[in-house]
């Protein structure tokens, strides 16, 4: 065994091996033979803090995400160039044929905090620097209101990028005529990391709405995932 290979992802596999793999094992089975299928694609922030797996308690096979900083989907640009989130995103619904893509978004993020307080080390010669220029007209368009904190801003800042990327989704052909067609939904959400809080994007409002912890009516049969697999 490689003696620089982190120990603590040794003993989490260790763990999964032992507690999870036995219960899941006909499941990756499955997935091994028929290969991946997935309804939902997840744009989410590479924070430590924000696993999508692990918020919505999804089991293997059932989350398509991609993770870059600050959750953040760049407008369509078929210039050639290399585009990580793109070539996911087009994977996801040409291939894939997901029905879903939600954005989600957090609180704490280091991205937004950077786009707001451009500060040492980064500067906008930097990939973040570069990366985060894509909210650059939004935070333009998005002034601080009088006697906001600069918490509160933050925090609006934050979810105002979850409504750009998903602007920027409708960008893409591909997604837009599937979302024309009624054949895929796009969601926003927002994850607070200290509560453990997720709320879902009112596109009408442009509100967010908190989700409690019961299951509205109907949705006790919808659960992500079920030990049976």
């Amino acid at each position: 065994m490689p003696e620089r290979f982190p120990k603590q992802l040794i003993s989490g596999y260790r763990t999964f091996a032992a507690h999870r793999l036995p219960t899941e094992q006909a499941r990756y089975n499955e997935l091994s033979d028929i290969g991946q299928s997935p309804e939902v694609m997840v744009i989410g922030c590479c924070d430590s803090r924000v696993s999508p797996e692990v918020i919505f308690d999804a089991g293997p096979g059932e989350l398509f995400v991609v993770r870059n900083v600050a959750n953040l989907v760049p407008p369509y640009a078929p210039d050639g160039e290399a585009h990580g989130v793109s070539s996911a995103l087009e994977f996801a619904v040409q291939v894939l044929k997901v029905k879903h893509i939600v954005v989600l978004g957090h609180a704490q993020c280091g991205g937004i905090k950077t786009l707001v307080h451009p500060s040492a080390p980064l500067s906008p010669s930097d990939f973040i620097g570069k990366w985060m220029s894509l909210l650059t007209p939004t935070r333009d368009a998005t002034p601080r209101q009088p006697g906001e904190s600069d918490s509160d801003y933050i925090t609006r800042m934050e979810k105002r990028a979850v409504s750009t990327s998903l602007d920027n989704l409708m960008t893409f052909p591909c997604v837009k005529i599937q979302v024309e067609r009624g054949k895929m939904q796009l969601h926003g959400a927002y994850f607070g990391v200290a509560h453990g809080s997720l709320s879902i994007l009112d596109r009408a409002t442009g509100d967010f709405q908190t989700v409690t912890q019961t299951l509205p009516v109907g949705y006790e049969s919808a659960r992500p995932h079920s030990a049976s697999h």
